[in-house]
């Protein structure tokens, strides 16, 4: 009997969520983003470099940047990408003063390695 109980649950589950999409017609706010992720050029987190030295870049500026109280959620979000000594900085944040923030710590972590910043402000303050 529970079984069944459960398997009707799930059954309806599954139409109440087809349900949701149908007509709409309307993408996830992520899905430009994601095609433009498709692009060879673009820098995923799977380019991530696996020597200790980028490794270790990559995790001091992510605990600096997650460390800052004063950063939205979607600054302390961002992609931070390092191959080669060289960091990419991806994702959306909320104000111009965020971006600058984060590029200050960067700057102070990353010392002479290059930075390309292709962090986004969504919105102004």
């Amino acid at each position: 009997m529970r079984k069944i109980f459960m398997l009707s649950m799930l059954a309806l589950a599954c139409f109440s969520c087809e349900d949701q999409g149908k007509g709409k017609g309307v993408d996830a706010d992520n899905t430009g983003r994601n095609v433009r992720d498709r692009d060879a050029v673009a820098k995923t987190p799977f380019d991530q470099g696996e020597s200790e030295a980028d490794r270790t870049i990559t995790q001091r500026l992510r605990q600096a940047i997650v460390a800052d109280d004063t950063l939205s959620t979607n600054a302390k979000n961002i992609k931070i990408i390092t191959n080669n000594g060289v960091i990419t900085l991806r994702g959306p944040v909320n104000s111009p003063k965020e971006k600058d923030d984060i590029m200050r710590k960067v700057q102070a972590i990353a010392g002479n390695n290059r930075v390309e910043n292709q962090i986004e402000v969504t919105r102004n303050p």
